[in-house]
């Protein structure tokens, strides 16, 4: 059974930075396809990153292009999400999610094309 654990969240100012880490139990790590998303109270889950199975192709939503960047380490099973220039807007609950299926370089952005998760991170921006 796949199990993704995430670490890294916390209290943060504006301007400042966290990098959140993913850990992915089972043996076919390296084969999956990653993603970052997260969740602000009454909205709905949205896109932040992806990464290719290689670490290949990497793609951020606009509203974190140039401040995040999402990583992964094969060795230890783990996908990272470094973010930058915080600010209060950021301030959700980030999931990480692995894919079962690799479509090569083509980016998975929506919830539907991921099969696990996460139980999720806080991340709070103040002011």
């Amino acid at each position: 059974q796949v199990q993704l654990v995430e670490s890294g969240g916390g209290l943060v100012q504006a301007g400042g930075s966290l990098r959140l880490s993913c850990v992915v139990s089972g043996r076919t790590f390296m084969s999956y396809p990653m993603g970052w998303f997260r969740q602000a109270p009454g909205k709905e889950r949205e896109f932040v990153a992806f990464i290719s199975w290689s670490g290949g192709r990497t793609y951020c939503a606009d509203s974190v292009k140039g401040r995040f960047t999402i990583s992964r380490d094969n060795a230890k099973n783990t996908v990272y999400l470094q973010m930058n220039s915080l600010k209060p807007e950021d301030t959700a609950v980030y999931y990480c999610a692995a894919a079962r299926t690799s479509q090569g370089n083509i980016v998975k952005d929506t919830t539907q094309q991921y099969d696990y998760w996460g139980q999720g991170t806080q991340v709070t921006v103040s002011a």
